[in-house]
């Protein structure tokens, strides 16, 4: 159970103050003394006790302290038990730490101290001062103590804040994560349902026409009708080649813990075996050290690249080269197909995706024509100059 410094504080100086009463009242002379001196701890106690209610008026503080040591210094005219008196400032020295300023609370202390100076001088003389010495060094270390309190209370108070702070901030950053999966997920239903009208859909819409006119023929017209049929056999084929196809482009995710070169590697295989392209993958040997955003953007251009060759190239030899040019990373993508789009056409989704990744990173994106036929993409990024060993 954690106890607050305002607490402990007020709690040991209560009970020192019942010690110091009860001390006194075997040195006091007679009844009327302990009475007064009674009262007088009674008053004490229940000023000291009213600390531990927040100060809503201005210079509270002020006047509680006032009057306890006033009520303190009353103490030291019965001369009977004044030695223990002097204790009194002992538990008020770290509450007054507590409750001012540092230099305010240096000025109380040194007002007890001379308090007790003039006491001890009017009882014993010069040789009272040296008496002096083991209350002022009371005075001195329990007023630091209060201070070391306050110290430690307001540096729990900032990591209580900076931990406050903090967890606001992971809060924040995990509904930024979140969301940022969301616009993910949404980005590859969106290429999937893309990808899926334009090759699946299609085919099967012309395969389901055809169907419906060989129905019609079937009885009139038999050998158009088979003709028809193995059209739509052919088609359906070609649609599951292109599903498979597909597939494959989108079977190779980018892992947070997987190298490019071996995610690259995976694709380029997958793209072979799904389509027969002719494909090529060169990289350098040594390459730059990349964040996980710029090896997933990277990994995206070359699937979205190869996706573009399979749909639109006609191609039958592609390359995808990997490497590095000073504080730069680039991806190369190339093929021997039919080459760019025709003037006026609009830049479809996959190209506007790859330039918008590079342009979030403060990269570069580049389509051109590679001479000899064909299509060049690049793909650039900056990057720090450590090289992974």
């Amino acid at each position: 159970m954690k106890i607050s410094s305002e607490k402990l504080l007020l709690s040991s100086g209560l009970f020192g103050l019942l010690a110091i009463w009860i001390s006194s009242m075997a040195a006091l002379e007679n009844h009327t003394q302990r009475v007064w001196v009674s009262l007088i701890f009674l008053a004490i106690g229940i000023l000291f006790y009213l600390q531990k209610i927040p100060a809503k008026l201005p210079h509270v503080h002020w006047i509680r302290n006032i009057l306890m040591t006033g009520l303190a210094t009353c103490l030291f005219f019965f001369k009977s038990g004044w030695n223990f008196f002097p204790i009194v400032f002992f538990i008020l020295s770290p509450q007054v730490m507590f409750n001012f300023p540092f230099k305010i609370g240096a000025a109380w202390l040194l007002a007890y101290t001379l308090i007790t100076t003039v006491f001890m001088f009017a009882s014993s003389g010069i040789s009272g001062l040296i008496d002096l010495l083991p209350y002022t060094a009371g005075y001195v270390f329990f007023g630091f103590f209060g201070w070391t309190m306050v110290q430690a209370q307001k540096d729990r108070q900032r990591s209580e804040e900076l931990l406050a702070d903090l967890q606001a901030a992971h809060e924040k950053l995990q509904r930024y994560t979140e969301q940022v999966e969301e616009l993910t997920i949404t980005e590859e239903r969106s290429r999937i349902a893309r990808e899926m009208h334009d090759t699946l859909s299609h085919r099967l819409t012309i395969a389901a026409v055809q169907l419906e006119g060989a129905a019609r023929l079937i009885h009139t017209n038999p050998q158009r009708t088979e003709t028809i049929i193995k059209t739509v056999h052919e088609q359906v084929k070609e649609g599951l080649a292109e599903l498979r196809r597909t597939v494959a482009m989108m079977r190779a995710p980018v892992d947070e813990d997987l190298p490019l070169p071996q995610a690259l590697t995976r694709l380029t295989t997958a793209v072979k075996e799904a389509t027969g392209l002719n494909l090529k993958l060169e990289m350098d040997d040594s390459l730059p050290a990349l964040t996980s955003g710029q090896r997933h953007a990277l990994f995206r251009a070359a699937q979205e690249g190869l996706t573009n060759i399979e749909r639109h190239a006609s191609a039958s030899e592609a390359r995808i080269c990997l490497f590095r040019e000073g504080d730069r990373v680039s991806l190369l993508i190339e093929d021997n197909g039919i080459g760019l789009n025709p003037a006026g056409k609009k830049e479809g989704l996959g190209l506007t995706g790859m330039r918008e990744r590079a342009s979030l990173l403060n990269g570069e994106f580049a389509i051109q024509p590679r001479e000899g036929g064909g299509t060049r993409l690049f793909f650039t990024l900056p990057v720090p100059g450590e090289d992974i060993q």
